[in-house]
């Protein structure tokens, strides 16, 4: 897909039966139906290769390999996002256990959670699913 195309695309307007088209059905469970992949189990929970971790939806870039670390939860962890590409909002579907959603900016995409027991600089742990991201490696 060209930037051109992505640009002209409303990707919060595309409803479930052409997301379902898009993504394989691990892909639109999480990022779609704010689905958890189980821990250790994610392509990239322990991958060091580097480059950007883009939105499996939409390819917008989310994270640089260099804010990622080895949080020991079995999924991919980065202390900081690139720029404003990624939100947040209060996750109350556990009640007894309310979280922060991390959102795609762009396409609304589930990506996972954050925490505050990440590491300096930021104290910040996105936990991610891999099942959310695709890894572009640097050149």
């Amino acid at each position: 897909m060209s930037c051109a195309e992505a640009g002209r695309i409303d990707y919060k307007s595309l409803s479930d039966e052409e997301w379902k088209k898009r993504l394989t059905g691990e892909q639109f469970y999480i990022t779609r139906q704010k689905g958890t992949e189980r821990a250790f189990t994610g392509e990239y929970w322990n991958t060091k290769t580097h480059g950007t971790y883009n939105c499996i939806c939409c390819d917008t870039p989310l994270f640089e390999s260099s804010t990622k670390f080895d949080s020991g939860t079995g999924w991919p962890s980065y202390y900081q996002p690139i720029g404003s590409n990624v939100k947040s909002k209060l996750d109350l579907s556990i009640i007894f256990m309310p979280r922060q959603e991390v959102l795609c900016a762009i396409c609304d995409a589930h990506l996972g959670h954050i925490f505050d027991d990440g590491p300096p600089p930021t104290g910040k742990r996105y936990c991610i699913n891999s099942a959310s991201l695709k890894l572009k490696p640097k050149q």
